[in-house]
C-alpha cells in the first residue's frame, strides 16, 4: 500500500462533505448501459458488480468493487468513455461527486493521487490474474483459479471453510473464465461432489483451499 491512512481519510472526506449520499436495492442500476457516469462514486457499504454486454447479449463480469473503493476509475482520470454497467449485487450505499469536484482535490493535492493508484494497482492485478487464469488448459483449472482470486478479495473464515462474501452467478465465473454457463455449472457440481467448495444461492464456501492449490500447481 502507498497510500497513509491520512491520505485514504482526505479522499473519503471529498466524497463524504461534497457529495450525494446515494442507497441502492439489490439489482438497482447505479450506471445503466450505454448511460455516461452522472458522476464519480465512492462505496461506503456494499457490492458492485461492472460488466459490458458482448455481441451475443450475454453479460460479462468485468470486475466486482467493494467498500472503500472508486468507480468509474478510468473515466474518473481519463474522460474516457468505456460503456460499462454498474449495478449493486447488494443493498448498497454510495456517495457521488462530480468529476470536476473529483479532479480538483487531485490538482490540489497531488499526494491524493496514492490512494488512487492502490486502487489502480489491486484492479490491475485482478485483470492480470484473470488472463493468467485462461492458461490453465482445463476449465475446471480455471474456475479453482477464479474462485481462489475472489476468496483472496472477498473471503471470510466460517467453520465450513472459506466464504465468498459477493454473490456469484454461474454465468458470471463462466465470462471471467471463458467458458459456457452450462460447462462452467457442470464443473461447479463436479468440484462439489468432491467436497472441496459448496454453492448454494450463489455464494460460494471454499472448504479446503489448500486441496485446490495443490491441484493447480
Amino acid at each position: 500500500m502507498l497510500a497513509t491512512l491520512k491520505q485514504v481519510a482526505e479522499l473519503v472526506e471529498v466524497f463524504r462533505t461534497r457529495g450525494v449520499k446515494q442507497a441502492y436495492r439489490k439489482g438497482d442500476f447505479i450506471i445503466r448501459p450505454d448511460e455516461t457516469s452522472s458522476g464519480v462514486f465512492y462505496i461506503y457499504s456494499g457490492i458492485v458488480k461492472a460488466y459490458d454486454i458482448t455481441k451475443y447479449n450475454e453479460e460479462n463480469l468485468l470486475i466486482i468493487h467493494k467498500e472503500d473503493e472508486v468507480f468509474p476509475l478510468i473515466w474518473a482520470l481519463t474522460g474516457q468513455e468505456r460503456h460499462v454497467t454498474y449495478q449493486a449485487l447488494v443493498p448498497t450505499v454510495v456517495w457521488k461527486v462530480s468529476r470536476q469536484t473529483f479532479l480538483e482535490h487531485i490538482e490540489k493535492r497531488p499526494d491524493a493521487m496514492a490512494p488512487l493508484l492502490d486502487m489502480t494497482t489491486e484492479m490491475y492485478r485482478l485483470h492480470s490474474n484473470r488472463i493468467l487464469d485462461l492458461e490453465y488448459r482445463t476449465v475446471r483449472e480455471r474456475i479453482m483459479s477464479f474462485l481462489l482470486t475472489m476468496a483472496q478479495r472477498f473471503g471470510k473464515e466460517t467453520a465450513d471453510g472459506v466464504l465468498i462474501e459477493t454473490p456469484l452467478r454461474h454465468q458470471d465465473i463462466a465470462s471471467s473464465v471463458n467458458a459456457s454457463r452450462e460447462t462452467t455449472s457442470r464443473e461447479i457440481a463436479a468440484l462439489e461432489r468432491k467436497g472441496l467448495l459448496t454453492n448454494k444461492q450463489s455464494l460460494v464456501v471454499l472448504k479446503d483451499i489448500e486441496a485446490m492449490r495443490q491441484q493447480l500447481e
